[in-house]
């Protein structure tokens, strides 16, 4: 939300204060929250809002829990109000009302669909006896989602349209040749709605900003991160405050701080790696123990909370990793410079130090702050073939981590710890950015052995704040639910046509159940695709300041400590820790609640951005090699058509009914294949068939192919 505007209208900012709420969802605000979320500074603006709160109550869009607390209102159809939901478009213009409270979402026709758009606020009146689902027409907008949209300029004559790069934002927008802003046909562009006036099929829109020509990686790239409102560039204001930023530490600071700089320590990280959150000390102890240190990038001693730079942070709250570059959280003095635990270098960190037996049991633990200094800085090629071989530097070390990781992990998994190993898509890219060839990331000894030291200290971190504190105190926990029984059983019988039993009948014994079936499946075709629909009957890990655990994890107490050069809410964790470890009061809970619920929706954004980049290199890849067969496994079934994965290189696509020729095919959804109405052919979830690119499109993001015949293979 930008500064103060000379005049606010209180239509728009009624829809802004909306919006709050909705975003809320079950979380209260106050009148304070809210004028400091939308940065209202002045008395007249702030008197605004509360006549605006309490004329949202009167309609109960909003209800008043307590003096000056208020909480979305329950959804209503009293006196033809209508209810309040937020639509959901479908790429064909049809949309689903999604109403807190409501078990089945209201299905909206095309032509009842107004002028709303994809995620807006919107009020909907039911149509009744329209079949067996709810259906309904949108009757007003209360909220816009967003009124700026990245899409590529088609021009005609004297005007132009923008077409919407998001297949969910299902309408062009009208542009006039005064709002044209020079723009040229093929160019990317961002577009403003202006308005949508009645009865037009088009809103009318201005474009903005020229990104460039459509295609050029520069361009798409910036064009996702727009799509999901993540930044491209730090503002200069906040470069120049981290500029500022010493880069060398003081006797003095080192004087406060357990020091660590003669202790063996190092670091293992990808190969192309700047940022070093975390390293590694180990050193035998005198009665036979180790003592393994875990030791952080300290970033709370440099980003103070209310600076330009902290601010800048938690708006970020998360590092971006598209596939071809790092949109960082923090500004590279500091992610790559000052806070990375760089190799020959003194850093000051937030440790987690444990003693630690020949059998992996935590005896000893301590936490605080310290300096390092790193003695070398490994990739995880280099430990793991330190590993395999035996040989190399620090081999006596790095064998005594990966034989304690491995018991550590063993015994993970024994108490029902899920092993997800999914292998990550990565590119090989030219001096353009254009990718000249896939290759996949696998999970090894070296990977998982950073994994369960930094997880032994996200937990204990955890358990020091909300166990060992009497009482528990305010902190920031990742969190994973159980999983939903009834997702868990349908996935059961889905599974059980491979042969695959899984004998769970509580969520205890869910992650037994699938670990056992992921190793039967490992070798198979359909293995990978098995993994993915296993996650998705998951439920999301999430951050809060409510500790209920991660069920994934196996762990009751758990937080995010370990990268706080790339994840806020380890900042927060780091700050907190420090305030509890010197005796300093509870935090207040209802701060840090609102601050999980923000960072949470910027990771999920991320990860879109992360896997949308991911789709466009898959089909800018394949565009070179159109008219190709490969093998494929087929990863989806629909009435519409066959999605199939290509073993090669992971890409998916779409092979349609309308190519399937020499037959018509009826979809048997509840066993996942279609048959052929007059041959009986059978093609399945998890069958190998080959496979003709046909179509890649890259503003869909889209593939198209069809089945090989003998000729395509000849």
């Amino acid at each position: 939300m930008s500064k103060n505007k000379k005049n606010i209208s209180s239509g728009s900012l009624t829809n802004s204060v909306l919006s709050l709420f909705y975003k809320a969802g079950e979380n209260e605000l106050s009148h304070k929250q809210i004028t400091k979320d939308l940065r209202l500074t002045k008395k007249e603006d702030q008197r605004l809002v509360l006549n605006i709160l309490f004329d949202l109550v009167d309609k109960g869009s909003i209800k008043e829990i307590h003096r000056g607390k208020f909480i979305l209102g329950a959804p209503k159809e009293a006196n033809g109000q209508g209810l309040i939901g937020r639509a959901d478009f479908t790429a064909s213009g049809s949309a689903y009302i999604i109403i807190e409270g409501n078990n089945e979402d209201i299905y909206i026709p095309q032509k009842y669909t107004a002028d709303a758009l994809h995620q807006d606020t919107v009020r909907v009146e039911i149509i009744p006896g329209r079949g067996k689902k709810q259906e309904g027409k949108i009757v007003e907008v209360i909220a816009r989602k967003r009124v700026d949209f990245i899409g590529t300029v088609e021009l005609v004559k004297d005007f132009g349209f923008v077409l919407p790069d998001n297949q969910k934002v299902h309408v062009d927008f009208y542009i006039p040749a005064s709002k044209l802003n020079n723009a040229k046909a093929g160019q990317k562009v961002i577009v403003k709605m202006l308005d949508w006036p009645k009865g037009a099929k088009n809103p009318n829109g201005a474009i903005v900003e020229v990104l460039g020509n459509a295609g050029d990686n520069d361009v798409e790239m910036h064009a996702i991160l727009f799509q999901y409102g993540l930044p491209s560039k730090f503002p200069k204001e906040v470069e120049e405050y981290a500029e500022r930023i010493p880069d060398q530490i003081t006797p003095a600071e080192i004087a406060k701080r357990r020091d660590f700089r003669k202790v063996t320590t190092f670091t293992i990280d990808p190969h192309d790696a700047k940022d070093f959150d975390d390293a590694l000390s180990i050193q035998k102890l005198d009665n036979g123990n180790w003592e393994i240190g875990v030791h952080i990038a300290d970033v709370s001693h440099y980003v103070h909370p209310g600076s330009i730079l902290d601010k800048e942070a938690y708006d970020r709250a998360t590092s971006v990793y598209l596939v071809d570059r790092v949109v960082p959280m923090l500004p590279e003095k500091l992610s790559n410079g000052v806070c990375s635990l760089r190799q020959h270098e003194e850093k000051l960190c937030f440790s987690c130090v444990f003693e630690i037996t020949d059998s992996a049991e935590v005896v000893n633990r301590w936490i605080g702050r310290t300096v390092i200094y790193s003695d070398r800085r490994f990739s995880y090629e280099e430990a793991q073939q330190v590993i395999e071989t035996g040989e190399g530097d620090m081999k006596e070390e790095i064998l005594t981590f990966d034989r304690l990781a491995k018991i550590l992990r063993k015994a993970r998994m024994k108490d029902g710890a899920i092993s997800f190993d999914k292998m990550e898509v990565k590119f090989h890219l030219d001096d353009q950015g254009v990718p000249t060839g896939i290759y996949f990331k696998e999970s090894k000894d070296a990977n998982k052995l950073i994994e369960e030291f930094m997880l032994l200290a996200n937990k204990h971190v955890a358990l020091f704040a909300g166990k060992d504190q009497k009482p528990p105190k305010t902190f920031v926990y990742r969190v994973h639910d159980l999983p939903a029984m009834e997702k868990f059983k349908v996935f059961s019988g889905f599974v059980k046509q491979f042969g695959y039993e899984l004998n769970a009948q509580t969520p205890r014994q869910v992650g037994h159940a699938i670990n056992k079936m992921l190793a039967d499946a490992k070798n198979q075709n359909y293995g990978s695709m098995l993994e993915t629909l296993a996650i998705r009957t998951m439920a999301k890990a999430e951050y809060s300041t409510d500790n209920i655990g991660h069920y994934g994890l196996a762990f009751d107490h758990y937080s995010h400590f370990t990268s706080p050069i790339r994840r806020y809410p380890d900042v927060i964790a780091h700050r907190l820790l420090q305030q509890y470890l010197d005796g300093g009061p509870s935090g207040n809970k209802e701060t840090y609640e609102e601050q999980c619920v923000h960072c949470s929706e910027r990771e999920r954004l991320a990860a879109e951005a992360e896997r949308d980049s991911t789709k466009y290199k898959q089909v800018e890849y394949l565009k070179t090699h159109l008219g190709e067969t490969f093998e494929a496994v087929i990863s989806g079934v629909t009435e519409w058509g066959l999605y199939c994965e290509i073993i090669e290189n992971k890409c998916e696509g779409m092979v349609s009914v309308k190519s399937m020729f020499g037959d018509s095919w009826s979809h048997d959804a509840d066993n996942y294949r279609l048959v052929g109405r007059s041959t009986g052919k059978v093609y399945q979830f998890g069958d190998k068939i080959k496979i003709k690119v046909m179509a890649a499109n890259l503003v869909k993001k889209q593939l198209d192919f069809a089945l090989a015949t003998e000729e395509d293979e000849a």
